[in-house]
């Protein structure tokens, strides 16, 4: 999972960025995880470069932020489109009904741009005003960069898609020693196990925390064993938490 929040109002600090923990917090609470989360100016070509990377991820997924409007200065529906529909737009039908009720006679040719997306899109529901985000092969999700519309349409597009992952698991202790006491070990873990080492920076403290995720619980159990049975042999105490 990646999420990408297109905006310079977010990098020269003008706004917060809201969608990172909203999104996490949406990720965690299903047992999914993020792999990358971007905030970027909006540039049509770093965009592009962007989601392309992120595309050819096997099994990736995508919440964009932002950019999807009708002015000027909004690029990503273009962007999607050149990446994932070659360069192909279309008026979505359904999107077209949803504003024509919404501006009844005031319809426009600058208001119907806002449902102009990538061809074979489909829509995600604005709670606030009406005007869908969309989204494409059921990966990559499209929404405003407005925290009130946006976050519903991510919790739309997680319920139907993405309701919940697997159950990771984590096992974690302290030893208190250098990490390099422990360097041997630690290049025997296999690559099943994500392994994280994180050493006390207070200097007058020898202290490492050493922590196992993954799917297989026995295994991460075998490991932070393997980990006690070293500290124990080579003299330094250890607490598991």
């Amino acid at each position: 999972f990646y999420s990408v929040m297109i905006g310079t109002e977010l990098l020269n600090a003008r706004r917060d960025d809201a969608h990172f923990p909203f999104v996490n917090r949406a990720l965690l609470s299903r047992n999914w995880e993020h792999a990358g989360s971007m905030v970027i100016d909006d540039k049509p070509a770093l965009m592009e470069n962007l989601f392309r990377m992120i595309a050819a991820e096997e099994g990736s997924v995508m919440f964009c932020f932002g950019g999807i409007g009708a002015t000027p200065d909004d690029y990503t529906r273009q962007v999607a489109a050149k990446v994932f529909t070659d360069g192909k737009m279309a008026i979505h039908p359904e999107g077209e009904k949803i504003l024509r009720a919404r501006f009844t006679g005031e319809m426009t040719a600058q208001r119907l741009e806002l449902v102009n997306f990538p061809q074979g899109a489909e829509l995600l529901t604005n709670v606030v005003n009406g005007v869908p985000g969309f989204y494409l092969q059921e990966r990559f999700f499209f929404v405003p960069g407005f925290p009130q519309m946006a976050h519903p349409m991510i919790e739309e597009a997680l319920e139907r898609f993405y309701p919940t992952g697997e159950v990771k698991y984590r096992k974690s202790l302290i030893v208190y020693a250098s990490e390099g006491a422990m360097i041997d070990l630690m290049q025997r873990i296999p690559p099943e196990v994500e392994f994280s080492s994180l050493p006390n920076t207070d200097n007058a403290v020898r202290e490492v925390e050493f922590s196992f995720a993954g799917y297989d619980e026995p295994l991460l159990e075998r490991w932070r064993q393997n980990f006690c049975d070293e500290a124990k042999r080579k003299g330094f105490d250890y607490k598991i938490i």
